[in-house]
């Protein structure tokens, strides 16, 4: 019967017989963790970077009388743009003050794109 210490020892035997490690150069060895970084930053971060920079341009765009879309699916009309807020007209006698950056969109009605297209 084999005891315990006849596995340590046939470890260690093992163990002292070696292989060696594959030698190479350390950037070689980090390379395909580069790679997946560089292919994660221009299939992930690069988009949302320039969907926030339209985002942004349009926050500042904002103006009276745009229709737009909350990011919470709420429409209305911009009744007045101040400083660090809009005031969205969602109703009839219901106006909501919002910070610009929860317009979700601009709503470009059909009829404005017909209009602009035939000049």
């Amino acid at each position: 019967m084999i005891g315990h210490f006849d596995f340590l020892s046939l470890g260690l035997y093992l163990a002292q017989q070696g292989t060696e490690a594959p030698k190479g150069s350390p950037l070689m060895q980090f390379l395909p963790f580069l790679l997946i970084i560089a292919a994660m930053y221009f299939l992930l971060i690069v988009p949302q970077q320039k969907k926030q920079k339209e985002h942004d341009k349009m926050v500042k765009s904002l103006k009276a009388g745009d229709e737009v879309m909350t990011a919470a699916g709420i429409y209305g009309k911009i009744n007045s743009v101040k400083e660090d807020r809009v005031v969205v007209t969602i109703g009839e006698n219901t106006k909501v003050e919002m910070n610009p950056t929860f317009v979700q969109q601009k709503i470009v009605r059909k009829s404005a794109e017909k209009s602009t297209s035939k000049k």
